[in-house]
């Protein structure tokens, strides 16, 4: 038997959001129920990043590719979680070598963001030189349980560097409850067209 965890966040209308920004927040509006009509009906208001979502070259570089011409086969295969919930501002080489991390696997960062679900405005980063060792070893993606892989780096270094070198980038995982260790993994993003990401159901399955 396997243990299959679900780390995906839960989309409602109180959830965290980027900055706590309220244009960010996801919103339900019911068109229709059972006192006014035969059926109950809701339309949702969502913005791509909204929680666990699958960023496409799009987003940070100019005519890079949308979320569309990810391969399908890129979003399943083997990851580990790393436990990193005790550095403290960002995550860089000198973090990540003692993991010896292998070609074409997902690598999810699990920091202290995993264990509140409040917006933290100092959460724990992947910074540049994190990113360029992470290309070096030509992963095939990382995921972070903050809602960004990165902050205070004005040129966006850690998303363009990953980008660039073909390494898919997830944020907004839940991994409280998930040990370190090898996983296999599943990510499945809506099927959208032409924009730069898409909020995403994750999955791992451990023994």
């Amino acid at each position: 038997m396997f243990t299959l965890y679900d780390i995906s966040m839960t989309i409602r209308e109180d959830m965290q959001v980027w900055k706590n920004k309220d244009e960010k927040r996801p919103s339900f509006q019911n068109t229709t129920n059972h006192q006014i009509g035969k059926t109950y009906e809701t339309r949702i208001s969502l913005d791509a990043h909204t929680g666990t979502h699958l960023d496409a070259p799009l987003h940070m570089i100019d005519g890079g590719d949308t979320i569309d011409k990810i391969p399908l086969d890129h979003l399943i295969g083997p990851a580990r979680v790393l436990d990193l919930t005790h550095v403290e501002e960002s995550i860089g080489r000198k973090d990540l070598e003692p993991f010896a991390i292998q070609k074409n696997e997902w690598i999810l960062l699990k920091t202290r963001s995993s264990l509140s679900e409040e917006f933290d405005m100092n959460f724990v980063y992947l910074n540049g030189e994190g990113a360029k060792y992470l290309a070096e070893l030509q992963i095939r993606g990382v995921g972070t349980d903050s809602l960004g892989i990165e902050r205070a780096q004005p040129e966006y270094t850690t998303h363009r560097t990953l980008m660039s070198n073909n390494i898919l980038i997830l944020e907004g995982l839940r991994l409280k409850d998930v040990p370190a260790g090898s996983y296999y993994f599943v990510l499945a993003p809506l099927k959208l067209e032409g924009i730069e990401a898409a909020p995403a159901r994750a999955f791992l399955l451990g023994n």
